[in-house]
């Protein structure tokens, strides 16, 4: 009896010790001097990661989720982050069917399955556009080649771009960025793996959280955005004044905020008041009776005319998209020791040397070799060279050497933007850097000889490669992130990467060309496709003679500047100006709930507790919005619409957003109090 319990006790504690109780407690701060992360599976030993149930899984749900994510996209303009609803799918099968060590699996299912999001925004943003432009320029061609050529080699591209970053984000700026996707999806990860109070809190909260933003999105009971003009006097300023307060209450974005934290929340909004509360009004007040047709599209109204949303879009956003641009380049050249270290161990592992950093890694820390690399950008931009040369140009040497060249120099650049971007606030600019990169390209194939309709169907395939990449790069950091937190092995994600995004091409490809025949992107009851006609209507005026806000764009960049002489994220505050108003606004009140639950005691291990529950549960709001938001996005394509426009446009509804909104503040702050 006495060595059956023995051995029943040892066999306990060994299975107790293969299994990760929580993440360690300095997985979400700055390391101090000497201090190491260790994540929950062991650099030293190996788990089950890419076996035939997590890759066969990850397909499926690449295929699943893109053509959910391509139909609402183009319905609404919003692509959700599938990595979040994933992993919860991940962790509700490995659970249902039983799988032992199944946490390195759930990682390579949601990695592989996040491609989705990555691809899918690529393609919709741009690619829908040559649709849009074929009814006015039929010689305009559009086919599934060109479609899935441009997604997978973008996807590619990004993808071989970020891996040399990757130390860079994840490890050596550990506890810097927030990675508020990331956290949500590791939560998510880690609670189907230890259970218990962790995983409740993040049930409850997920649950509250998803049926709090079902509700707005299906049923429409109160209104999703909260602004000023619910009264008469917002009204009167909005239309005089051009200022307007704007306030997204949904469930997901407040506990973004949360994540965020208020330091990089106030920096995000201070861009937003700059551009909302000071750029649009001023620009009333001084031009508000003239017309200013920056870009040649044939502008008609007057600055007073317009209301904020419009001037903001036509002028103030562009201010944004210059500051992100010279923010992304200052963070290059700040990260130059980076690139040139990088470019240092491929030369050598290309004459064959074996650096010893190779020699010496772990597994955690592996990633694919810099010669991969390197031999796989080469052969990604011949292949793309080839595709525009044969499949876009009508062989044009010339051109296609210049649309390659665009390609590969705007793509490099703009992906740690990207990265960065999804970092700091977990929403990726790529609209804003596609519109940027469409400007240039148009702008260079004009003075190269390339206009019309040539020339707006090579400008929208370069866009749509390059949106693919930054999309995809700012998606796998969360999933590297991720790895990283958990103890993956980062080459087994790079690898798997791959496949992941080859069949979310092929997905949304197939799916664009159906969503066209069914409902159209033109004409009555088609589907919107909001960023596409915005890349439509920029890109016409272009190759007909028009220009380009410079002038915009350089005020935003040199705020960029003066940002880093002062030590300000310049990033951040560009994202600020070019993100809505209503979308930052609740960064804002999410970060100040994280402050005040985490500086209330004067016992700092309290405070800790309790801003820990409270990343659990803001975790829960992320993860219950995204699932949500799917279910919600399923319900639209089978044609079930339940909301009320009529009352949800009114002052009632805003009232009643107020009211459910200060209630779901309280859960957050009351329950994180709680802890300790």
């Amino acid at each position: 009896i006495y060595i059956n319990k023995k051995l029943h006790w040892k066999n306990i504690m060994k299975s107790s010790e293969n299994k990760p109780v929580k993440l360690p407690d300095n997985a979400y701060r700055e390391l101090k001097p000497g201090e190491s992360y260790e994540p929950l599976m062991s650099p030293d030993k190996k788990y089950p990661e890419v076996t035939f149930w997590s890759v066969i899984t990850g397909l499926v749900m690449t295929v699943l989720f893109s053509a959910a994510a391509a139909y609402l996209g183009l319905k609404v303009g919003q692509v959700f982050e599938a990595a979040i609803p994933i992993a919860i799918i991940a962790v509700g099968l490995s659970s249902a069917l039983k799988r032992k060590n199944a946490l390195g699996e759930n990682v390579i299912i949601q990695s592989i399955g996040g491609c989705s999001g990555g691809v899918v925004a690529g393609a919709i943003f741009t690619l829908p556009a040559m649709y849009i432009l074929q009814d006015k320029y039929p010689a305009m061609s559009v086919d599934f080649m060109k479609i899935f050529l441009s997604s997978l080699l973008g996807g590619i591209l990004g993808i071989l771009f970020i891996i040399p970053f990757r130390k860079y984000f994840v490890k050596d700026m550990h506890g810097k960025f927030p990675f508020p996707e990331a956290t949500a999806s590791t939560q998510v990860l880690v609670s189907g793996e230890t259970g218990g109070k962790s995983a409740r809190y993040l049930l409850i909260s997920g649950l509250i959280g998803g049926l709090y933003d079902f509700i707005v999105s299906t049923f429409g009971w109160w209104s999703e955005v909260f602004t000023t003009r619910v009264i008469p006097l917002g009204v009167a300023l909005a239309d005089k004044a051009k200022l307007v307060g704007k306030l997204n209450v949904s469930a997901a974005v407040l506990g973004l905020g949360y994540i965020i934290g208020l330091k990089y929340a106030f920096i995000i909004c201070c861009g937003s008041f700059l551009a909302w509360f000071g750029i649009i009004p001023l620009m009333n007040l001084i031009w508000g009776e003239q017309v200013i047709d920056l870009m040649g599209s044939g502008v008609l109204q007057t600055i007073g005319q317009m209301s904020p949303e419009e001037i903001f879009t036509g002028y103030a956003r562009h201010i944004g998209i210059g500051g992100i641009a010279v923010a992304g380049i200052i963070g290059i050249i700040k990260a130059s020791g980076t690139i040139k270290s990088a470019l240092g161990m491929a030369k050598k592992e290309l004459g064959g040397k074996k650096t010893p950093e190779e020699a010496q890694t772990v597994r955690t820390q592996r990633d694919l070799s810099m010669k991969i690399i390197v031999i796989g950008t080469l052969v990604t931009l011949a292949l793309t060279f080839v595709f525009f040369y044969f499949g876009v140009l009508d062989f044009n040497l010339w051109h296609a050497i210049i649309a390659l060249v665009v390609v590969a120099v705007i793509a490099f650049l703009f992906t740690t933007v990207a990265a960065n971007a999804i970092a700091i606030v977990g929403t990726n600019p790529v609209s804003g850097m596609t519109l940027m990169t469409l400007i240039l390209a148009s702008v260079i194939m004009v003075a190269a000889g390339l206009k019309g309709t040539a020339g707006m169907t090579a400008a929208l395939i370069i866009g749509g490669v390059v949106c693919t990449a930054l999309a995809v790069s700012g998606s796998f950091i969360t999933d590297l992130k991720i790895g990283y937190w958990l103890g993956s092995s980062p080459f087994k994600q790079q690898i798997w990467k791959f496949a992941g995004t080859l069949v979310a091409a092929a997905t949304v490809g197939g799916v664009m060309i159906v969503l066209n025949k069914t409902y159209g992107f033109t004409g009555e009851n088609a589907l919107v496709a909001p960023q596409a006609n915005a890349m439509a209507a920029v890109i016409e005026p272009l190759m007909s003679g028009g220009g380009a806000p410079w002038l915009l764009y350089g005020i935003g960049g040199v705020i960029a500047i003066l940002l880093t002489l002062f030590k300000i994220p310049a990033l951040a505050f560009s994202l600020g100006m070019f993100i809505p108003l209503e979308l930052n606004l609740p960064l804002l009140v999410g970060g100040a709930i994280a402050w005040y639950v985490s500086t209330r005691s004067k016992d700092q291990q309290i405070n800790e507790e309790r801003k820990d529950r409270g990343t659990l549960l803001a975790s829960g709001f992320i993860a219950g919005g995204a699932l949500m938001g799917v279910v919600s996005a399923i319900m639209r394509f089978a044609g079930v619409n339940l909301v009320n426009t009529q009352w949800q446009g009114s002052s009632a509804a805003q009232a009643l957003a107020l009211v459910a909104y200060v209630a779901i503040i309280i859960y957050l702050a009351v329950s994180s109090m709680k802890a300790g």
